[in-house]
This record gives C-alpha cells, structure tokens and sequence, in this order.
C-alpha cells in the first residue's frame, strides 16, 4: 500500500492556521507535491486532500455511499436550513425527485424569454458609457433569473440590498467553517447580530415569495408550485419550515454560483484580447443585429467554450469536503471512519498532469476532440455523483444567454489600475468586487 506524503506540525491546530490565512495558496503548494494524496491535520481532525482524479471518482461516485458532507459544511444549514444542498439521504432523495424536472434541458428551455428578459433589465440601468461593479451586477441579474423562473416572482423592486445581506452571510458562514472554536450566535456580538439581521431579512424576503404565491393562487407550474403541492407517500404536504429551506437553497445557492461564473467570464475576457475578439466575432456572426434567439445557442460554441474555460479556472465551489461514515478504502488508501477529505476542483484544473500550461486561459481546451481525452474528474465545477449540483445545465445556459446579450450591445474594459484577486468565500468571488468600464458598442468592437 502506498505512503502518501503527511505533513506534520507542532502548531495546536496544524495547518489549519496556514490554511485559513490563505486557502488557494495552501492549496497551490500542496499541488507542487507529487502524490495522489496528501494528509495534514486541522486541530484534532486527519484531513485527507485528494489530487487524483480516480480518487476523487471514489470519494463523489463509486462510494458515494461511505462519505457525507463535513460538519464544517454544515455551517451552511445556518443559512439555508435543510434544503437540497445541506441535507443527506433519505430526504436528500425525496427532494432531489421534486427538484430535478425543474432543471431538465425541456424545462430549460422554457425560460429563456424570462432569462432574457431579466438580463435586458440590467442594461435597462448601464447609461451610455459607465463604470459599474459588474460582480454586484451580474448577483443582481443572477438574482432576478432564478425568482423568475423558479418562482414567477420579480423581487428587483424593494430588495436591493438582498446582495448585501448575502454578502454578510457569506462573510460569516465562511468564518465559522474554517474556524475551530465557533463562538455560539447566541452571544450578542456586533458580527452575530449583523448576521441575524441578513438572516432575518433574507427569511422576510423568501416569506414574501412564498406568500405571494399563495395569496394570488398563481397557478403557474413552476417549482415552486410543485413545492407548495408535493406529497409524501402517506399523502402529507411539506412543513412551512422545510418549505423555506428548500425555497431558501434555491434563492441562494441558484444564483450565487452563475453569478461568480459572469464576472470571472468578463475578468477572463480582459485579460486575453484574442479570446475577447473571437467571442465578440462569433456573437457577431452568430446573432448579428437581431434578438437572440433558441437557435442561436448551439452554435455559440466558442462563447460556451470560454464559459467552460472560465469554471475550470475560476471554479464557484473551489472546495468541498466529505466525511467518511464508515472505515473505506479508496483506491490504495485507507480512510478511517469519522476522518475529513477535502476535495479542490480550483486545484485539480490547475493542475498541469491534466491541463498544459494551467494557467493560460485556453477555450480551445474544451473543443470536442480535445475533453474527451481529459480525465474523468479532472474537470468537474459542478460536483460529480448523486450529489452533482442539480443546476449545472441551468447554468451554463443561463450565463451563455447572458453572456452573448451583453457582448451584443456593449464593450467592457477593465480599469488598468484595478487588482483583481480571487476571495474564497463559499464561493470564489473576485475579491472588492470587479469594476468595469461598460460602453454600448458601434458597429466593431
């Protein structure tokens, strides 16, 4: 059986301290170590970091079954209670049925006039020539997409500030799970009772979605809807509590991760002219001067190839970790019962085993030819498994609608004396925001 390599450390916590100080440069020096796994400590937990895409198959696929989210990830359920994203079987598959036919491609494309029409409300705010934190845009975008298709609602007028209590949130279940010692949210500390106050307001909001859903007796089918009516196999509705986790999952975690994925797409186009120019050349070609069309999408290959490129770099969920129920083998290596694995999409696309020069953003990656022969699990923004992010075709469409819309109509250029770093918050968000210079266009780019 293979030794893989085990860092030590006298520090009461181990490398839990150098890793909370900075995550992605923790985990770009464990990627220098040539092994298909790595073990350290954080305070009293084994932590096992896989950097092989077969063990990363065994750990999401082959025995999904021997693993559940870390405790860690659990700080999440603080946000959005125990909808899809933080629950475990059985009732993670009961939901997940309920769910799923709301996120298939027939579904899908049902919604892209109200993906449409939500992006053109954005541009209904950029003036001629403005500057703009696109990151805060694209959430705000994002936002509207998701209370639209999912619930029929528009919540753009009177919860601008829902961003913000996101933020907080973020900010504060980000602590927590790379904290060890958890002060209680029943200490009245300023960060506590600002995060109660996100809390709050967030809850008010989702109250309100599924108070108006009732109260109009909106017949529209959407998953809402289907929430409001599912029925257990004894004929019992769902509670109002787990009725608002699961409408909370879906307000949060469904527009968080496309949002991240636009701003880094744009920050991406900035920093490769080459790239920019073929996607606004295709946009051109593909879409020309009229409205975007269904037919238009399959043949933005290059404009979805640098939507692929841009998760394999800048991947929203950058980490994930899972905790062994049982003692398993994976692969050659032993996991005893009770200990954390943590597994890195941000440092698995960066590794160059599986991607030539990692750091270039190269679209052409993803032609058809060329991913095929990437390894399985190599690339995987969106999870893998039974628990594969239910919305990644939802996704991926929504932003490359969003996507050509605005390449279309305007130009964006990125202020020269703007640093751009990446926040490993839940997500990985560019950190400050992301300005941008937004111009409409002329007739060339």
């Amino acid at each position: 059986m293979p030794k893989p390599t085990v860092l030590h450390s006298f520090h009461p916590l181990g490398q839990l301290e150098q890793f909370r100080k900075d995550p992605l440069l923790f985990l770009e020096k464990m990627a220098g170590k040539d092994d298909e796994k790595v073990q350290f400590r954080f305070a009293n937990r084994t932590v096992h970091l896989l950097m092989c895409p077969a063990l990363v198959k065994e750990v999401l696929v082959t025995q999904s079954d021997s693993f559940q989210k870390s405790k860690q990830f659990r700080e999440l359920s603080l946000l959005i209670g125990e909808g899809l994203v933080t629950s475990e079987s059985p009732l993670h598959t009961k939901q997940r049925k309920t769910i799923q036919p709301y996120f298939t491609p027939r579904h899908i494309q049902r919604y892209m006039s109200e993906m449409i029409e939500s992006a053109s409300s954005m541009m209904e705010d950029w003036e001629i020539n403005c500057s703009r934190d696109i990151s805060k845009d694209m959430m705000e975008v994002t936002l509207a997409v998701i209370t639209k298709t999912m619930f029929n609602m528009d919540v753009k007028e009177g919860h601008q500030k829902v961003g913000v209590h996101l933020e907080t949130i973020m900010e504060t279940a980000t602590k927590r799970i790379r904290s060890f010692l958890k002060p209680p949210l029943s200490w009245p500390t300023a960060e506590v009772k600002q995060y109660k106050t996100s809390t709050q307001e967030l809850k008010r909001v989702v109250e309100e979605i599924i108070h108006q859903k009732e109260y109009h007796q909106d017949e529209k089918e959407d998953l809402l809807h289907a929430l409001l009516h599912a029925r257990d196999e004894e004929g019992n509705g769902m509670s109002r509590n787990q009725l608002m986790d699961e409408v909370m999952t879906i307000f949060v975690a469904g527009h968080e991760t496309t949002a991240n994925l636009l701003s880094w797409f744009f920050y991406a186009l900035e920093c490769d002219k080459e790239v920019k120019k073929q996607v606004y050349e295709e946009v051109d070609r593909v879409v020309g001067k009229d409205e975007l069309s269904s037919g238009d999408l399959p043949h933005l290959h290059y404009t979805r190839q640098a939507l692929q490129e841009t998760l394999r770099l800048y991947p929203p969920v950058w980490m994930f970790g899972r905790i062994a129920v049982k003692d398993v083998m994976i692969g050659n290596h032993f996991i005893k019962e009770g200990e954390n694995v943590l597994v890195s999409p941000y440092l698995m696309h960066r590794n160059e085993k599986y991607f030539p020069n990692p750091l270039t953003f190269d679209p052409e990656r993803f032609l058809e030819d060329k991913s095929k022969k990437v390894a399985p699990y190599a690339y995987f923004p969106f999870g893998g498994g039974p628990r594969v992010c239910i919305g990644n075709h939802f996704a991926l469409q929504e932003a490359l609608i969003i996507a050509a819309l605005y390449v279309q109509r305007f130009t964006f250029e990125m202020p020269i004396s703007q640093k751009v770093e990446c926040h490993p918050l839940v997500t990985l968000r560019p950190k400050g925001g992301l300005k941008m210079e937004i111009r409409k266009r002329d007739e060339g780019l």
